[in-house]
């Protein structure tokens, strides 16, 4: 009896299922939800194209719908691009969602400014998209701004290579060849007017200079940069903003991705690289972010190779400041959030930095690398060689999120003299592992002049790279000696450091707002 039973309920659901059909749908009566009102894409570059958006259309009724049609309102002309449940195209008809369901439609855009009807460098460029006609239609809003851009790139030849830079041989005698080109002379001042966008290396040529021009917009694609070739220079002359959000005099360098998500993304683009021999190199009122290496500097013939005043460095996967055999010298200056070390001044050289924030919250992985990183050597499988060292930390702070954020590493074969004077240093060593080491005898002025250990900076918000401390709980409050301060008497912020107690770091300390 159970088995006959059990026979005659499945016939049952056989002569249902068969009388029904699955495909059926009734028409959308303009009650789809959708996911937002508007998609935003952001802004991108004219001819750049954008990251893919989505938008979710749900059908909350319990009966499966037929969407008739989905377009966009300019039609086959427009700029937008859609790829509708798995299918790409600009129109759609009869496009079913099954009840209590959704589907995914993606957005994406490229547009050329120079079609759009502006002379303009911006363009807000905007479409529709339409579900149904009539009484039944239902619409999204698509939102881009269209940016209009300087592009520079090298040359594309024929058989698909692309034009490059010679940087010498290898140990086995090939060429080091990167993908990049020199800058024609007219070429050679970025102005304001609208951002750069450069492909692969940009190199200023021997014995020319690149001039940039405060407010300008310099942008680099993925594993692109600007090279300074053997005396040649680099002058970035940026100025102080009266909006600290906009920094509408600052130049700024950064990668061409310009969604919010890629803001602070590290490893965008690759470096600033000054070569062997470049000189005069400066760079005043300048942020530099999302790089591999910010600044890559290498030796020096004996004068001043790179000159820092009012620069911020954040966010490089690698090095903010990475100097070999260098001659630099620096003030206002801070660097945050490095893969490795934030400076590294590396294989000897010349350095003094007066009033200055070296610190290194990095969280996108393990950190081996303190903030501040200074050796005088090279080392090979056939040896080490020495390099004359000297370097100076005065009114600093160097600071971060590991234990202990300097590393002096000596070769007795070659010149190895440096001071922190009125500075802040993390360096905890509980363990006494460097306790005869004379490099880290913190209790030797001769060395470490007027300097406070291992006590917190109370740093505004490290998370969002302000590094502004706070009057009378910050430990680098009070402790800087006044002759450095009037060597840089206004701080980043552009506040007097005439004060009978000036403070360590780029910035002098201020109240912070009450939290809400």
């Amino acid at each position: 009896m159970k088995y006959v039973y059990g026979l005659a309920i499945l016939a049952c659901l056989v002569l249902w299922s068969s009388c029904r059909n699955d495909f059926e749908s009734v028409p959308s009566t303009g009650n789809l939800e959708f996911s937002r009102d508007t998609v935003y894409l952001d802004t991108i570059f004219s001819n750049i194209g954008s990251s893919t958006y989505n938008l979710k259309v749900y059908n909350r009724s319990d009966e499966d719908i037929n969407i008739p049609s989905i377009n966009l309102e300019n039609g086959e002309t427009s700029s937008y691009r859609l790829n509708v449940d798995g299918i790409p195209g600009k129109s759609f008809q009869d496009i079913q969602v099954l009840a209590k369901d959704s589907i995914f439609i993606f957005i994406e855009t490229t547009a050329d400014i120079n079609t759009l009807p502006t002379e303009e460098t911006n363009f807000l460029y905007t479409d529709q998209l339409q579900f149904d006609t009539g009484g039944n239609q239902q619409n999204v809003e698509l939102v881009t701004l269209i940016q209009d851009a300087v592009f520079l790139f090298p040359e594309r030849f024929g058989d698909g290579t692309s034009e490059t830079l010679n940087l010498g041989t290898d140990g086995e005698g090939n060429d080091i060849l990167i993908e990049g080109f020199f800058l024609d002379d007219n070429e050679l001042t970025f102005t304001n007017e609208k951002p750069y966008v450069i492909y692969g290396y940009a190199a200023v040529p021997p014995q020319k200079t690149l001039n940039i021009e405060a407010g300008a917009r310099v942008h680099f694609h993925a594993s692109s940069g600007i090279l300074v070739a053997n005396t040649g220079s680099i002058k970035a002359n940026g100025e102080q903003s009266n909006d600290p959000e906009l920094l509408e005099n600052e130049i700024i360098f950064e990668g061409d991705r310009l969604e919010p998500a890629f803001a602070d993304v590290p490893g965008q683009w690759g470096a600033i690289w000054m070569t062997s021999g470049s000189t005069d190199n400066e760079f005043k009122y300048t942020t530099i972010k999302n790089g591999t290496v910010g600044l890559l500097m290498d030796d020096n013939d004996g004068d001043r190779t790179l000159t820092l005043e009012n620069v911020q460095i954040y966010n490089s996967a690698n090095s903010g400041l990475l100097a070999r055999t260098g001659n630099v010298y620096g003030e206002n200056v801070v660097i945050n959030n490095s893969g490795q070390a934030s400076l590294s001044a590396s294989l000897g050289g010349t350095y003094e930095f007066n009033h200055s924030t070296f610190a290194n919250y990095w969280t996108n992985s393990f950190r081996s690398f303190p903030t501040v990183l200074i050796d005088n050597f090279f080392e090979t499988e056939t040896g080490t060689t020495p390099f004359d060292l000297d370097i100076s930390f005065n009114n600093c702070i160097i600071y971060g999120n590991e234990r202990r954020e300097i590393a002096l590493l000596k070769d007795d074969g070659a010149q190895f003299t440096f001071n922190f004077s009125n500075s802040l240093i993390r360096f905890e060593d509980p363990s006494g592992d460097f306790d005869d080491n004379p490099l880290y005898d913190f209790t030797n002025t001769a060395i470490y002049t007027n300097s406070v250990l291992n006590e917190d900076p109370i740093f505004q918000d490290t998370e969002m790279n302000n590094f502004n401390i706070e009057t009378g709980t910050s430990a680098a409050d009070g402790i800087g000696n006044t002759a450095t301060a009037q060597q840089v008497p206004i701080d980043l912020n552009g506040t007097s450091r005439n004060t009978q107690a000036p403070d360590a770091g780029a910035y002098e300390s201020t109240l912070f707002p009450e939290e809400e």
